[in-house]
């Protein structure tokens, strides 16, 4: 296994952002949520032995393992569940919110008896992935976590649901306990997990077998390396090396991919991952305001040659601008996937859009409306080696078109959000199409990023370069076929509308998206996983199974849930 940016002196807390805790492996969920095409609250069994969800989405009864223990022989019971739930209400997690009227916020949580609970979603401003987000909740053991939560925490949480001075000091405490929860190093592991942590050094952590795990007879390994990596580099050489008996989704080019494939034992496991990259603009800045400049550089972009130079084995080139996963978009919006405009490549299209927006050709290079020098600045965080080659092929595309282009590099990942978020890029690189719930996909393009946030149901919008806004669209769009609408208003819709409800609303804002292109669509991720059978087999193929992410949390559940087994 491998996981970057390993910290020795972490605690293995799931909390901490450092936290020595590795999800399926020492560290337990009530269920193993996957990405369905468009169910949400689709998830195997965790904590968890299984679930019943009301048709209305109202509630949810969990039935715990019935022999599931914590690594020091003791029994996992609801009031575990239970205190583990007040320590999500801390970290404003989607299910177990303060805020008033969140979407999707729990409203009661009922030990119904030592294997049972009952979490009933409070129906004010109801969310159809209520379920999900109680599903994916991190289970702790409350007699080792027990003193973080003050003993009147949850007077203090029926308080903070109230209006008014106390009820807003009640908020303020919880959210400072998330301090206390982040902070909180247990003295050692104990884990409800199939492992549990030994040690940890800047190279590696080590996990043993937990005998107490519930189905600890049908666990393959008897121990578990997490290897440190600070970069694709690097996975890459531990793959080639056969040092990995799992990994997740790492981007890289053909001739790497083929050297990963060629060593003994090595295998590629594909399944969908919804999650695309789009090239995104800042429209406060010019001529990026211009949508026919938009367009322009959409028709000079050939997304085949572009998904062929990043991700040739981790994408499928982008059909169009939807805002959804290929895969994804026929089962919510139906036969309009076909009727949008799919912006192949056009030289001469490109040239009567800059025409439309004013630019104006010299010497054969395209300048801004006022005869000024006009330069593409594409930024990305070093490391990301897809996307660096991504934008890289697409600056020689453009600079062959008469369009001068730039690649600007920046130290790492979190720094490339922060001053993407600050406003500071002209052009960025923007996951998106994050499903499978409908009001995820579209949040990335109608959601903060681009002005609008949605706080109880209640949505703002931002001026452009302020709370996040780094997109800078317009707040209305006129949209053919359809008028004016406020996609940051139909986005907030989807947060409470049922899967029928939502597609005629997805529908208008995948036309908006196409018409509007607040990004450019490039690739959609393919969910690439790297496995061993040198020492391991029974690795899943199964397209269901693989939904369960990217990263190596996947290989954890297969593990736990008794499929891989030891090489004979």
């Amino acid at each position: 296994m491998n996981r970057p940016g390993l910290d020795a002196a972490a605690p293995p807390n799931p909390y901490n952002p450092k936290g020595n805790s590795f999800s399926a492996f020492n560290a337990m969920k009530i269920g193993w949520v996957k990405n369905h095409l468009t169910d949400p609250n689709q998830a195997l069994p965790g904590i968890a032995e299984s679930w019943e969800i009301a048709p209305d989405n109202s509630a949810i009864t969990l039935k715990l393992q019935p022999n599931a223990k914590w690594s020091d022989g003791q029994p996992v019971t609801t009031e575990d569940v239970r205190m583990s739930i007040g320590i999500a209400y801390t970290q404003g997690s989607t299910a177990f919110s303060v805020t008033p009227g969140a979407a999707g916020a729990a409203a009661e949580v009922t030990v119904v008896d030592d294997k049972t609970l009952k979490i009933t979603q409070n129906m004010d401003n109801p969310s159809p992935k209520f379920a999900r987000g109680v599903l994916d909740t991190t289970v702790l053991p409350s007699h080792v976590w027990k003193d973080v939560l003050p003993a009147d925490f949850w007077d203090k949480l029926k308080t903070a649901r109230g209006e008014g001075a106390e009820a807003e000091k009640a908020r303020e405490e919880i959210t400072a306990l998330g301090q206390k929860v982040l902070a909180f190093a247990p003295a050692k592991d104990v884990s409800a997990g199939p492992f549990v942590l030994e040690r940890v050094n800047p190279g590696e952590a080590l996990l043993v077998k937990n005998k107490h795990f519930y189905n600890a007879a049908n666990v393959a390994p008897a121990q578990v390396k997490f290897l440190n990596f600070t970069g694709n580099e690097q996975i890459w050489n531990y793959l080639t090396a056969g040092k990995l008996d799992h990994s997740g989704f790492v981007a890289a080019p053909t001739d790497v991919m083929n050297r990963i494939k060629q060593a003994p034992g090595n295998e590629v496991i594909k399944g969908y991952s919804p999650v695309a990259v789009g090239m995104g603009f800042n429209q406060s800045k010019k001529p990026y305001d211009n949508v026919h400049v938009r367009r322009g550089l959409a028709y000079l972009i050939n997304r085949d040659e572009v998904t062929k130079v990043a991700s040739p084995e981790g994408g499928t080139p982008a059909t169009t601008t939807t805002g959804i996963h290929q895969k994804a978009a026929p089962a919510w919006i139906g036969d309009t996937v076909g009727q949008l405009e799919p912006y192949k490549p056009d030289p001469a299209k490109a040239e009567e859009e800059f025409k439309q927006a004013g630019l104006t050709k010299k010497d054969g290079k395209w300048t801004l409306s006022d005869g000024s020098p006009w330069k593409v600045s594409m930024t990305a965080p070093s490391g990301f080696s897809d996307w660096i080659s991504a934008q890289e092929n697409i600056k020689s595309q453009l600079i062959k078109n008469g369009v001068d282009a730039e690649v600007v590099t920046v130290a790492d990942y979190p720094l490339y959000l922060e001053e993407l978020a600050a406003g500071k890029y002209d052009v960025g690189f923007w996951l998106m199409a994050l499903g499978p719930a409908p009001y995820d996909i579209y949040q990335r393009l109608y959601g903060a990023s681009n002005g609008w946030t949605n706080v109880a149901g209640k949505v703002t919008h931002a001026a452009p370069g302020k709370g996040g806004n780094w997109m800078g669209g317009p707040e209305e769009i006129e949209v053919e076929g359809i008028g004016k609408i406020n996609p940051g208003e139909l986005t907030a819709k989807l947060n409470t509308a049922t899967a029928e409800e939502a597609k005629p609303i997805m529908t208008q804002l995948a036309k908006a998206a196409n018409q509007d292109l607040p990004v450019i669509q490039l690739w959609d991720y393919v969910n690439n996983q790297f496995v061993s059978n040198s020492r391991f087999t029974g690795w899943p193929h199964d397209d269901e199974i693989l939904r369960l992410g990217t990263g190596v949390l996947a290989s954890g559940v297969w593990i736990q849930l008794g499929m891989v087994k030891s090489k004979q």
